[in-house]
């Protein structure tokens, strides 16, 4: 992954289209590292999770180019790689296994780190999250505790519990997200020392439990959705 690092490091520093384009053949050669490792983790993730058997790295990674129409910041490229492996793949609505290494210690976008979950839950499988939490007698805060390399995402949260739901009941704080996604940040020297490939393994098979809880709601909304 040292190859990777740095030479996001450097587009970073030179986050325009003469600089890209002079520099290509660096960039593939760090796309097919990286599309490789994709590939092994995929594998890796199905030998416990078989939901995600099959996926390529084609459907679980991104494209560098940035969509600059309605940002401000109109940098091209991005300065990170990412993969999520998810059922279905990236575009399929479910919740997965995010991988990502970039330049920078930790964080969204240019940190290295793992996730397991979504940010784009639709309206219907929120509202069937939250009853599921409400109703599970502390399931979902176990799946919590069986990642402990992880934590919940806290950076998008209500001020207060949605209407509808219990104010005051043990697990009414877990009401209040709005995106639920367990985030471990463990920085450069985790991608740079070896065995990569096995301990990013084994920190997802520790959020599987959260994956199928999330993927339970997720799949009971469509459901709903095509019965309609």
């Amino acid at each position: 992954m040292k190859e990777i690092i740095e030479f996001l490091s450097r587009l970073e520093k030179n986050n325009n289209r003469e600089w890209f384009h002079e520099h290509k053949s660096d960039y593939l050669a760090a796309q097919e590292k990286f599309n490789g490792f994709t590939e092994k983790l995929i594998a890796g993730i199905a030998g416990f999770d078989e939901s995600v058997s099959g996926l390529t790295a084609k459907e679980c990674t991104y494209r560098i180019y940035r969509d600059t129409r309605f940002s401000p910041d109109k940098r091209p490229y991005k300065c990170h790689m990412g993969a999520f492996i998810c059922p279905g793949g990236k575009k399929s609505g479910f919740s997965g296994y995010y991988f990502q290494i970039g330049p920078h210690e930790a964080g969204y976008p240019g940190g290295n780190m793992l996730a397991s979950g979504d940010y784009c839950f639709n309206p219907k499988a929120l509202r069937i999250l939250r009853e599921d939490i409400c109703n599970d007698n502390g399931e979902f805060e176990k799946t919590l505790r069986q990642a402990p390399l992880f934590s919940l995402d806290n950076s998008d949260m209500l001020k207060r519990v949605p209407n509808g739901f219990p104010k005051d009941a043990p697990f009414s704080p877990y009401l209040m997200y709005r995106t639920y996604c367990l985030v471990y940040e463990p920085g450069k020297d985790f991608m740079l020392k070896g065995n990569l490939l096995e301990r990013t393994i084994d920190a997802f098979r520790t959020t599987k439990p959260f994956i199928a809880y999330l993927n339970r709601a997720i799949s009971f909304a469509n459901e709903e959705a095509a019965a309609r």
